[in-house]
C-alpha cells in the first residue's frame, strides 16, 4: 500500500500562509516602532548596538511585534509542511500590500504614485517569478551530498555577512541589511523545510534524531545561527527604512534565494524548458526594480536618509 501523508493539503497550505503573512505585517510595524524608539541617529552607526538590543527587551511594542512574527513563523512552518515551499514561501508578499497599508495610516505618510508603482512592480515581479517556478520546478528528495553542499555555502554566506558587518559596519545601509537578512532567511526556509520533513519521515518510522543524523544535527545549528544573524540584520534593517521598504525587500530576495538554491543545488529545474530561464530573469529584474524604487522614492526612506 502507498504512503499516505496526512500533511499534504495545498490549499490549506496556502491560506495558512496567507493569514501568516497579515501577522508578520503586523508584527513588522510593531518591531519597527520599537526599533524607532532605541535607534540614535545621531550617533552616525547604521547597525543597532548591544545597548540598543537590550533596550528593545523594554519595549513593549517591540515585544508585541516579536510576538505576532514567532506566530506568523508557526503559520509559514505549518503551510510548508501541507505545500510546496516554492508555492507558499512568496506568499509573503501579501504582507508587503499590508504592511505598506498599515504603515502609511500609523505614520500618516502619504504614499505617492511612485511609491505605490514600486510596490507593485514588487508584487508583479514575484507574481511572476512564481508563477513560472510552480510550473517549470519540481520538488525532489534532498540527497546527503546536496544537503551538505547548501550547509556548506550557508556557512560561507553567514562567516562574510559577518566579518563584512564587522569591517563595514558604519556604512551599512538598510538596503545592504535588507539584502543580508533576505539571503539568510532564504536559506532558513530552505533548511526548515528540509529538517521538517526529516523529522516527519522519522516521526513515520518512530525513530528518534541522534548521531547518526549529523547534517540534520548540522542543518538546526545553522538555521539557529541564520535566523539570529538574519534577525538583527533585519532589526537594523529597521532602524534605517521603513517596514514597508524592510518587507518588500525580504519578500524579494528570500524567495529568490529559495527558488536559487532549489534550481541551482537541489536540480529542481532540470526538466524546466528553455524559456523559463529568461522568464526568471525578467521576473526578477521586476522585482529587484520595484524594491530599488521603493528605496529610492519612499517618502520615509528619504527622511531617514536626510536625517542621518
Amino acid at each position: 500500500m502507498p504512503d499516505i501523508d496526512l500533511f499534504s493539503n495545498t490549499p490549506v497550505g496556502i491560506a495558512i500562509a496567507l493569514v501568516g503573512a497579515v501577522i508578520l505585517a503586523l508584527g513588522a510595524q510593531f518591531q519597527h516602532a520599537g526599533v524607532s524608539k532605541v535607534d540614535d541617529p545621531d550617533d552616525g552607526a547604521s547597525a543597532l548596538s548591544v545597548r540598543q538590543l537590550v533596550a528593545l527587551l523594554r519595549r513593549p511594542s517591540w515585544l508585541i511585534g516579536t510576538t505576532l512574527i514567532g506566530v506568523a513563523i508557526l503559520f509559514q512552518l505549518t503551510s510548508i509542511t501541507m505545500a510546496p515551499l516554492t508555492v507558499v514561501q512568496p506568499l509573503g508578499v501579501v504582507g508587503l500590500v499590508v504592511t505598506s497599508i498599515v504603515n502609511a495610516r500609523v505614520s500618516h505618510v502619504r504614499l505617492d504614485h511612485r511609491t505605490v508603482r514600486s510596490i507593485g512592480l514588487c508584487v508583479l515581479g514575484v507574481a511572476l517569478f512564481v508563477g513560472v517556478a510552480a510550473f517549470t520546478t519540481q520538488s525532489k528528495p534532498i540527497s546527503e551530498g546536496q544537503l551538505a553542499v547548501v550547509l556548506i555555502v550557508l556557512g560561507v554566506v553567514i562567516a562574510l555577512l559577518g566579518i563584512s558587518l564587522r569591517a563595514l559596519r558604519a556604512r551599512f545601509t538598510a538596503m545592504m541589511y535588507i539584502v543580508g537578512a533576505g539571503i539568510l532567511f532564504g536559506f532558513v526556509a530552505t533548511l526548515a523545510k528540509v529538517v521538517i520533513d526529516r523529522v516527519k519521515t522519522l516521526l513515520s518510522l518512530h525513530v528518534a534524531i541522534g548521531p547518526s543524523e549529523l547534517l540534520t544535527i548540522g542543518c538546526l545549528v545553522l538555521l539557529l545561527a541564520a535566523v539570529l544573524l538574519g534577525s538583527y540584520f533585519q532589526q537594523s534593517a529597521y532602524a534605517n527604512g521603513p517596514p514597508d521598504l524592510v518587507v518588500a525587500g525580504l519578500t524579494v530576495v528570500d524567495p529568490f534565494v529559495a527558488i536559487i538554491i532549489g534550481i541551482v543545488i537541489l536540480g529542481e529545474a532540470r526538466g524546466a524548458p528553455v524559456w523559463a530561464y529568461p522568464a526568471f530573469v525578467v521576473a526578477g529584474g521586476i522585482a529587484i526594480a520595484g524594491v530599488l524604487q521603493l528605496a529610492k522614492h519612499h517618502p520615509q526612506a528619504n527622511l531617514a536618509a536626510a536625517v542621518r
